[in-house]
């Protein structure tokens, strides 16, 4: 009779229906163990542990050069030198040095910890049944005297050199990620605090210039309750440095008549009712450009922001933080619009290292 015809009853008990053995106990595996555990040469020969050590130490110390290389990367490449590496080609030296070095100083941690761990430290494997999350009292005190024993084993506390090379790499590695900040841009230093227009004083005042006809200016071309926009003389559109230096130096031109100004040091600052405010908003440094000829309110489109250009623009809506600078003006020997100094406070949004 076949095994296909077989009854299941008549199979022996040390066979299941398909005729496969069994194990005595009745499981379908039986848990084979583990192979009886080999010695690796650093177990025996201290001398070979010596130099696994040493080589360990070597890699991290590797590392903390790559790190100190990497640093010395920002200082040593301008950021448009290019240069050839065969094979790749024409490559950014400065993109290619800081590659290169944080590369190498992750790699060298990690391949000292793993040639730690496959040479030094305990290679006993320690199987464990599975067991409800919980742990009681037994295992945990069983976890934390594993975890003593497998510090002890590691040699962290008695390998003085691994340790110390270690700590060191790892301390310096960071650094890598603080220096990568000053890649963010040159410092600002004071020039958030300046403008175009700073270059301006009383013996050499310099000229406002209408942004749509590209022409001086004079009291008269400006009438009661208008806007006009300004820049300073000498910044010309087809340069480089346009739009950069316009978005400090963006004049708003209102002429208000003088009994109508509230604010006496405002009045003062302009020149017959004629007004030179910043034009770029103190919340995040949008143009303002709507203008309200009856309240004197300038608005700024983004959030609505809204400043009295007839008190000192002072802020009376929305989340601007400050009023906008004001920039003192008056004549020359010719009749032409001219401011005589920057303005009185920085342009644009606050930030914290304001100094006014």
């Amino acid at each position: 009779m076949s095994h296909d015809n077989m009854s299941k009853d008549t199979l022996p008990e040390s066979h299941d229906s398909h005729g496969t053995e069994v194990a005595a106990h009745g499981d379908p595996f039986a848990d084979p163990g583990l192979p009886a555990h080999e010695p690796r040469r650093t177990d025996i020969d201290e001398r070979a542990a010596k130099r696994a050590e040493r080589q360990v130490s070597l890699l991290f110390i590797l590392s903390m050069l790559s790190t100190v290389g990497f640093i010395a990367s920002f200082v040593i490449f301008p950021i448009d030198k290019i240069v050839y590496i065969f094979p790749i080609g024409h490559v950014s030296a400065l993109n290619f040095s800081l590659g290169l070095t944080l590369g190498v100083a992750l790699f060298c941690i990690g391949a000292g910890a793993v040639h730690w761990a496959r040479t030094l430290m305990s290679d006993h494997e320690l199987p464990a049944e599975r067991h409800a999350i919980e742990a009681d009292d037994e295992v945990r005190a069983d976890v934390i005297e594993q975890f003593k024993t497998g510090a002890a084993e590691s040699g962290f506390g008695r390998r003085k050199m691994i340790r110390n090379t270690l700590i060191g790499s790892m301390a310096l590695v960071p650094l890598s990620g603080v220096v990568l900040l000053r890649d963010l841009g040159p410092l600002p230093e004071d020039k958030l605090e300046h403008t175009g227009w700073k270059e301006a004083t009383k013996a050499k005042p310099i000229q406002l210039i209408n942004m749509n006809t590209n022409e001086p200016m004079k009291p008269e071309d400006i009438v009661v309750g208008s806007l006009s926009f300004a820049k300073p003389e000498g910044l010309e559109e087809d340069s480089h440095e346009f739009q950069v230096q316009i978005a400090k130096d963006a004049l708003m031109l209102i002429r208000i008549a003088p009994e109508d100004i509230k604010d006496k040091e405002s009045r003062d600052k302009g020149f017959e009712g004629i007004l030179a405010y910043s034009k770029i908003c103190t919340h995040v440094g949008c143009p303002i450009s709507l203008y309200e000829q009856q309240t004197h309110h300038a608005l700024c489109p983004c959030h609505q922001s809204t400043f009295d250009l007839a008190d000192g623009a002072r802020v009376i809506f929305g989340p601007a933080g400050h009023p906008l600078p004001q920039l003192k003006i008056t004549v020359d020997e010719k009749g032409y619009l001219v401011a005589t100094g920057d303005f009185d406070e920085p342009v644009g949004p606050s930030y914290w290292e304001r100094s006014r």
